[in-house]
């Protein structure tokens, strides 16, 4: 049973998730490192990402929270990576309320770990930016549907074969997403083929058709489905905790 690291993790602090300094869920010093100095827009590695910003590079500390978060149940750090990942929703958002949209962990993984780590960081990101007056909820209508391989080790171009088709939204989920900007969350960006096959699952959502990433990285519609109608795709955004330094717009050391 898994359920007794979130008891323990709500009553007990241990070392910082960061530099493992101090009793402490995360220190200053690391918190302000997660943050990064600001969202920061990044450049994916693959087509059909829509405009993503990230909270910090994944390097040293940064990967350190996501690790201890994710797989050793960490629960406590989702408040400060929910609080990073608000800064760089509020980026990809522009002063819009949101529609947060988690990019939906293998029912294996989630079982293993006792916790879905990116529906996790989304509510409380969500919670962050109402704090600060953004309207904001949380809608995980994205699931897979069918399994997948561990994506660890495996190039772009197999990220990309791995994933296409695997994700799509439950029935009645589109009405779930009309009400702010859509914005994909996940906690990592790496090459970017998740996010690409995440919002072309939700761009299918709205038009009936299978949407596929131009080499300029732009959306383009083919093969629509016969007697599906709907409103047209509106603009996605992606907002990630960190990405690989050397993706930033603006390198960051």
């Amino acid at each position: 049973m898994w359920w007794w690291r979130e008891v323990v993790g709500l009553v007990v602090a241990g070392e910082c998730g960061g530099c493992g300094r101090g009793r402490v869920v995360l220190c200053e010093g690391c918190r302000a490192v997660l943050r990064g100095g600001g969202a920061g827009r990044v450049r994916p590695g693959v087509a059909g990402v829509p405009p993503v910003w990230a909270a910090a590079g994944y390097r040293d500390v940064v990967r350190a929270v996501l690790l201890a978060h994710k797989e050793r149940g960490a629960l406590a750090l989702a408040g400060p990576l929910g609080a990073a990942l608000a800064g760089a929703v509020g980026a990809a958002a522009e002063g819009r309320g949101v529609v947060l949209v988690p990019v939906p962990s293998a029912r294996r993984a989630v079982r293993a770990r006792g916790h879905d780590a990116t529906r996790r960081i989304a509510r409380a990101a969500a919670a962050e930016l109402r704090r600060t007056g953004t309207a904001a909820r949380v809608a995980a209508v994205l699931r897979q549907r069918r399994p997948v391989a561990d994506q660890a080790g495996l190039s772009s171009t197999r990220r990309r074969a791995n994933l296409a088709g695997a994700l799509e939204v439950v029935p009645g989920g589109v009405r779930l997403l009309t009400a702010g900007r859509i914005v994909l969350v996940d906690d990592l960006l790496t090459t970017g083929a998740t996010l690409a096959e995440a919002a072309r699952a939700v761009r299918t959502s709205f038009t009936g058709a299978q949407v596929y990433g131009t080499a300029a990285g732009e959306a383009r519609e083919e093969r629509p489905t016969a007697g599906v109608s709907g409103p047209g795709v509106p603009p996605l955004r992606a907002a990630v905790v960190a990405a690989p330094s050397d993706s930033f717009a603006t390198n960051r050391n």
